[in-house]
């Protein structure tokens, strides 16, 4: 008896496990498959012709994390699959695209009055990347960049690397407890591999940041071990507002502003579609490499502060990194919802002490934000 040899699988170019997905399914079949059939967390959720071996479908992936199983099958019925596991789940209205900034002058208010009642100094960038529209407050003045700056570490190791690391492999472990525990300790580490020291790393982490336009953002050095981090204008114009309106003297240290953290988020967004500044200046850093480090900030569970009021919304995923020192809470995200993406910076500095209003104004923001963007 003669048993007929089962096809090969199909060879999947996206979605890859442990990154982020906007329902974009891509691949080759074996010669003589017919049919290929997508099926998200067993359910199907595709089933169409094959034209020649190679295929594009596009889905609504839902939020969150997803087995994807990608079949064929031949004339005689004989089936194929690859399955996919762990991919996060990201609209497919929230593709990246390279609009220009325009200012949303109802946003604006909105936004001054709430920086108004926090009080203490802060400074706050919003803008709708399905759009472009924006606002700002003080977005151009200078913070204590904290923890927030471990996003431009990841970026910086991740544009030296050939392609993100494997999964369960070390540098990952160091990339996790980077990003998703906020362990200086790790931090310190990646800096050291890519830079040879701390200061090595901090000097690249410059040099890149500056590739792609920021000026005001200053690595200084590693994390200390011991520290504990994370638990009325005329508004006729058409540019979000990027100035300085209150600038704290806190010293030296770590520096980054709230437009720059917010143009280093939608630089890494960009990126995950083979667009943006960070593609265009580091061509080492692959939209491979950037899905999969949205994939990590996806893993990032610090509900106080952007994701206060708006985390508890069914379809709503926000993919941040925040900061946290003595005198200052910031938050810096990527909200993601069924009909687009927003990009949400708050940074505060209170020299007496930070306290929870920095995060309730985070969530304030965000949420206003939210409403804006969903009309």
């Amino acid at each position: 008896m003669i048993v007929a040899t089962p096809p090969p699988p199909p060879v999947i170019a996206q979605p890859a496990a442990y990154q982020v997905s906007y329902g974009m399914v891509r691949g080759t079949a074996a010669r003589g498959a017919t049919r290929v059939i997508v099926k998200v967390d067993g359910f199907v959720r595709a089933d169409v012709a094959l034209r020649g071996r190679s295929f594009t479908i596009d889905l609504d992936l839902p939020p969150g994390q997803r087995t994807i199983r990608i079949e064929t099958a031949d004339g005689d019925g004989r089936r194929a699959a690859t399955t996919i596991p762990h991919v996060t789940g990201l609209p497919r209205a929230a593709r990246p695209r390279d609009l220009p900034a325009r200012l949303d002058s109802g946003m604006q208010r909105e936004l001054e009055r709430l920086v108004r009642r926090f009080g203490p100094t802060a400074g706050v960038y919003v803008q709708s990347l399905t759009t472009g529209a924006g606002a700002a407050w003080n977005a151009r003045a200078t913070f204590p960049g904290a923890s927030t700056l471990k996003l431009a570490i990841a970026v910086t190791a991740l544009s030296r690397l050939d392609g993100p690391p494997a999964h369960g492999s070390r540098l990952d472990g160091l990339f996790r407890e980077m990003l998703i525990v906020s362990d200086n300790e790790a931090a310190n580490r990646i800096e050291e591999i890519y830079g040879g020291s701390t200061s090595g790393g901090s000097r690249l982490v410059n040099d890149v940041m500056r590739s792609i336009g920021l000026e005001r953002t200053e690595m200084w050095g590693g994390y200390l071990i011991e520290q504990s981090l994370e638990p009325g204008r005329d508004l006729a114009g058409g540019a979000i507002p990027l100035r300085v309106d209150d600038q704290a003297d806190w010293g030296t240290g770590k520096t980054t502003t709230p437009y720059d953290l917010a143009r280093i988020a939608r630089a890494v967004w960009l990126a995950s579609g083979g667009l943006g500044p960070l593609r265009e200046a580091q061509r080492g850093f692959t939209p491979m490499e950037a899905r999969y480090l949205l994939a990590l900030l996806a893993e990032v569970r610090d509900p106080g502060k952007l994701e206060r009021e708006i985390g508890r919304i069914q379809g709503v995923r926000v993919l941040h990194k925040a900061g946290w020192l003595e005198h200052a809470r910031h938050d810096n995200g990527l909200v993601f919802w069924h009909g687009g993406v927003f990009v949400a910076t708050v940074m505060t500095y209170r020299p007496h002490g930070a306290d929870a209003s920095s995060d309730v104004l985070a969530g304030e923001v965000a949420a206003a934000m939210l409403r804006r963007v969903r009309g």
